[in-house]
């Protein structure tokens, strides 16, 4: 070994009389704190044990039991997704790590800062097959940031502290932190700040100044802009600079599935939401327009429909601090990487500068845009069944809540209809899972959401299938006085993939009828269940009970709500763009499309 390579070669900390000795498990939980830390989820297990017990008699972190991995990874995720800060899940090795593999791939999807950290087998035995042994850094390599694998306890800060700088910096994402129990239980001298050294780890956070000017001059020249706003100015904390540069340029925007209330429903300039149910107007202003500036969007299938009739006349600028993400799926004309809180500055003043102060005139854009307005306005068809329209349910959840409730969806339809007609005044008010489409997501997320924010009222809007998914979580929230309201979209089936089986397969349902809902066995009775769980449980059949089950529910704080819609199964989402064709052919009812002429290539 040469003098250089012993020099290189990472060695335990100098002990000094100063420096506490810990043990490797007392320094995870240490660590914890110096980092901020007051909130974790998670569930022990032999590996790791030795963690639990300094958890114990710590005053600083609040850890929550929760009754399965996955709902601590959720819960995880909706802290991060409601607060900002970084969340926290603890699990042991093997089937308890593998548990979180659903939230960790959920949270890398939507780029949600979350650390995991879990026991690992003795060092010794890794290899072995050793009971309860599980590669989790192997199997999470390809849905983390980064994965870490600590087999020393000297070597335990340093990870930790790494962890977090790499989960909430650049483009957030989970991070995973294994450690062994052997590294847990050993002792050595604890030294604080550690020095974290990330080889190749340089976000860019401040963007070429000559890819601001050629941006700022496409857009000034443009007839038919769009702002395409991603879920990336939220995690950015970028709302304000986007409005101040969307009326600085006077351009239309629209906000995606994972960018609601990045921008305010309320806003003249505002669309809606584009892609595969988004609304009329923002589905064909990305089809027809000659620019499109994407904002922290990654171009999703969901929302390009057909990726190569996307858009076919428009030029794009896409801004994003990840760069792998452009020109991924659409070439960037204009790309630019950075940090979208210091772009949207920066374009907005070049802008100003290139325009001479004066927004141009796009005033045939807009009277084209506000024609689409007028004509498909958002709205839904009464069942014809007698049964609720879930539409009209989260409709009256989201008025009678308002804008600084949190509202986190499940997966499918309710989504859906939650994202369309729920009004969002401000960001992290939305929560779900969009890449990944996680169905079980939404109890943990609320749950972890209202840890987060305690005084904001927190609604978790499910489907009867999402919810039989990670429903134990109630009793988490039940025992650790986390009231939050539960509302249950009981269509008794797995609704969109039904109304796939009705447009698509000629409505034979196969396997997706749940027996939950009306005219059913009812197993569960959500109700029942609902109290066992130690929660207030209300049913709901009748379109005029509705108000009065949601007044309850907002004014009980003393425990969880869970209210039972039991609503038409034959409600769909609409508008829809059938999978695999253009956009254009976007429809707002069965059967039922905008006149529009465009060749299919």
């Amino acid at each position: 070994m040469s003098a250089d390579t012993a020099a290189a070669v990472p060695r335990p900390p100098a002990r000094t009389a100063s420096t506490p000795v810990l043990t490797g498990a007392e320094a995870v939980v240490r660590s914890l704190d110096l980092l901020g830390v007051t909130d974790v989820f998670g569930l022990p297990g032999g590996a790791i044990m030795p963690v639990y017990d300094p958890l114990m008699d710590d005053e600083s972190v609040r850890h929550i039991l929760v009754r399965h991995e996955q709902g601590a990874g959720h819960a995880a995720e909706g802290y991060a997704a409601a607060s900002g800060r970084v969340g926290v899940a603890l699990a042991t090795s093997g089937p308890g790590a593998t548990n979180l593999v659903t939230a960790i791939a959920d949270a890398y999807m939507d780029s949600v800062p979350i650390v995991c950290i879990t026991g690992q087998v003795f060092s010794t035995l890794m290899g072995t097959d050793a009971f309860q042994e599980a590669d989790i850094v192997g199997i999470t390599m390809p849905i983390t940031k980064h994965s870490f694998l600590v087999k020393r306890a000297e070597d335990i800060p340093g990870a930790i502290a790494a962890a977090f700088e790499i989960a909430s910096t650049g483009r957030p994402g989970p991070v995973l932190v294994d450690i062994t129990k052997d590294a847990q239980q050993a002792e050595v001298p604890f030294v604080w700040p550690p020095n974290i050294d990330l080889p190749g780890y340089r976000p860019v956070t401040k963007a070429h100044g000559k890819q601001i000017q050629a941006a700022a001059q496409l857009i000034a020249d443009a007839k038919k802009p769009v702002l395409y706003v991603g879920g990336g100015v939220i995690r950015a904390r970028a709302s304000e600079e986007l409005r101040s540069l969307a009326e600085t340029t006077g351009a239309p925007l629209v906000t995606t599935l994972m960018a609601r209330g990045a921008f305010p429903d309320s806003h003249p300039q505002h669309l809606g939401m584009p892609g595969m149910h988004g609304t009329v107007p923002a589905v064909l202003a990305l089809q027809e327009a000659d620019l499109i500036v994407a904002l922290g969007a990654r171009f999703d299938d969901r929302v390009t429909g057909k990726a190569a009739l996307f858009a076919p006349h428009a030029k794009v600028v896409h801004v994003d601090i990840d760069p792998a993400e452009i020109s991924k799926i659409r070439t960037a004309d204009v790309p630019i990487v950075g940090d979208l809180k210091d772009v949207l500055v920066d374009l907005d003043v070049a802008f100003r500068a290139v325009s001479g102060g004066t927004a141009p005139d796009i005033s045939e854009w807009w009277s084209f845009l506000d024609g689409l307005r007028d004509e498909f306005p958002l709205g839904y068809t009464q069942p014809t069944d007698g049964l609720m329209a879930p539409q009209y349910v989260i409709q009256r959840i989201g008025e009678l809540t308002g804008p600084e409730g949190v509202y986190a969806a499940g997966v499918g339809q309710h989504q859906m209809w939650a994202a369309q007609f729920i009004k969002y005044e401000r960001p992290n008010a939305w929560l779900n899972s969009g890449g990944a489409g996680t169905m079980g997501y939404s109890v943990p997320a609320a749950m972890g959401a209202k840890v987060a924010e305690p005084e904001r009222v927190v609604w978790a809007i499910d489907g009867d299938g999402c919810f039989q998914m990670t429903n134990q979580e109630l009793a988490t929230c039940a025992i650790n006085n986390i009231p939050i309201k539960v509302a249950i979209i009981n269509n008794s089936s797995l609704g969109m993939v039904r109304q796939w089986q009705t447009l698509f397969y000629d409505g034979r349902h196969s396997h997706t009828d749940l027996n939950t809902g009306h005219g059913t066995v009812r197993i569960p009775d959500f109700v029942k269940l609902a109290e066992a769980y130690g929660c207030l449980a209300i049913r709901v059949e009748r379109e005029e009970d509705v108000d009065a089950a949601i007044q309850t529910a907002l004014e009980t704080n003393d425990r969880p709500v869970v209210i039972d819609f039991v609503v038409s199964a034959d409600a769909m989402v609409w508008p829809m763009v059938p999978q695999g064709v253009s956009n254009s052919f976007v429809q707002y009812a069965r059967d039922h499309s905008p006149a529009f002429d465009e060749q299919e290539d």
